[in-house]
């Protein structure tokens, strides 16, 4: 067994790494028809489809970013327009404050003024009404008076000029005596 070993192994002097020849020459055939079948017909197209997907991602990119700028772009004119929406609030707020306080300011103005003008009526009705009260009290003093005076003396006091000066000069004395008293 080892006698064959050794035989075969005379006879297989060529080194394994290396192809016999004509197999070689086949090898490098067969390699060079499939290198320049898929150099001609089928690296073109992987390129074409690659260029492709190149130029639509770079497209969706572009876009992309357009419409973030477009985007921005509109938040910002949101924000602007609430800022802006925000004082005209606020300038509505204040004028509306300001227009209250006038208004409250004028209110009272007016309610004291309708009060001034409520005493002021009341006071001269108190007045026409002292007045009037005075009068039919100094009628009915004078009355009383005379008639008292017509029975003191035992004559009649009925001329009216002596009634109203007896009366004028009764009531002078009144009131002397009551302004002598304070």
């Amino acid at each position: 067994m080892i006698a064959n070993l050794v035989a075969l192994a005379a006879e297989e002097e060529q080194n394994p790494l290396i192809p016999p020849g004509p197999e070689l020459l086949v090898g490098t055939l067969a390699f060079a028809i499939v290198f320049f079948f898929f150099a001609k017909k089928l690296l073109p197209r992987i390129n074409k489809t690659l260029e492709e997907r190149h130029a639509l991602i770079e497209g969706g990119i572009e876009k992309a970013e357009a419409a973030q700028t477009e985007a921005q772009s509109v938040l910002e004119q949101y924000k602007a327009q609430l800022a802006e929406a925000r004082h005209e609030a606020a300038r509505l707020r204040q004028e509306a404050q300001e227009q209250g306080a006038t208004l409250i300011a004028e209110m009272r103005a007016e309610g004291q003024r309708q009060r001034e003008e409520i005493i002021a009526a009341g006071h001269a009705q108190i007045e026409a009404d002292r007045k009037a009260a005075a009068q039919s009290l100094r009628q009915d003093v004078g009355q009383l008076a005379t008639d008292l005076a017509g029975k003191l003396v035992g004559e009649s006091l009925d001329d009216y000029a002596r009634q109203s000066r007896t009366i004028d000069r009764f009531l002078g004395e009144l009131e002397e005596k009551a302004e002598a008293a304070r």
